[in-house]
């Protein structure tokens, strides 16, 4: 089993983690729809591929397409995996990446507005998890992941919102899991498809070490894989 010749979603593909994974994803063979609001940053992502190092290989081996979408908007996501569906066929993995950090300031700077910015990347996950369900159960290798934080276990009053948003991102994961494991039960076929947890303090560095190992979650059986935390570190030390 590998990533090779998978259509991989990534949805918050602008960031530094989301060029890593395209740049990993692609060079692997997967052919990937990277997912982002800015058409802009997009277009640096595509241009950014096709000229960084190794980008000819990377290139020949699988391919990336871009989409624009409000991935905070129900509606926009349904068009988006209408469109997916139209040009692509049917998603095998999806690497949720839309995030952010507001904190500080004790309970007190746990304002109103900092919760419904971070909100956001729930509603995200909501949305295009169930979009592509169906897909995902369906598919005879599928992976899905989400990048949560060591915040869940120690939640300061200073990131309260911040943790409980990620808290709150860990159950919706774990309950696509549960969803997995139920679907190949009731089907009376063996588990295919694998929702996975990465937990760090922070991605700075990690962009590499988290694309690697999205990548390699096709190496291992979805039965070993499915419903997991996996600490992610710095490979180096």
């Amino acid at each position: 089993m590998s990533v090779t010749g998978r259509l991989v979603v990534i949805s918050g593909a602008t960031s530094a983690s989301g060029l890593a994974a395209t740049r990993e994803l692609v060079a692997a063979g997967a052919r990937v729809v990277a997912v982002g609001h800015d058409a802009q940053k997009l277009r640096e992502l595509a241009d950014s591929l096709e000229t960084g190092a190794g980008a000819a290989e990377a290139g020949q081996a699988g391919s990336l397409r871009t989409e624009i979408c409000d991935l905070t908007d129900e509606a926009d996501v349904t068009a988006l995996a209408e469109r997916v569906h139209a040009t692509d066929g049917r998603v095998d993995g999806v690497l949720h990446l839309v995030g952010g950090w507001r904190g500080g300031g004790g309970l007190a700077g746990q304002t109103e507005e900092v919760y419904r910015f971070l909100e956001r990347s729930l509603t995200a996950l909501r949305h295009v998890s169930r979009a592509f369900d169906a897909d995902l159960r369906a598919s005879s290798s599928a992976r899905t992941a989400i990048v949560s934080s060591t915040a869940v276990e120690r939640p300061l009053a200073g990131g309260a919102s911040y943790a409980a948003i990620k808290a709150a991102s860990e159950a919706w994961a774990r309950a696509v899991a549960q969803g997995f494991a139920k679907a190949a039960k009731d089907s009376g076929q063996p588990l295919a498809a694998a929702s996975v947890i990465f937990r760090t303090k922070s991605l700075d560095g990690l962009e590499e070490a988290l694309a690697q190992r999205f990548a390699d979650l096709w190496a291992t059986p979805a039965a070993e894989t499915n419903d997991t935390i996996v600490e992610l570190t710095d490979p180096s030390l």
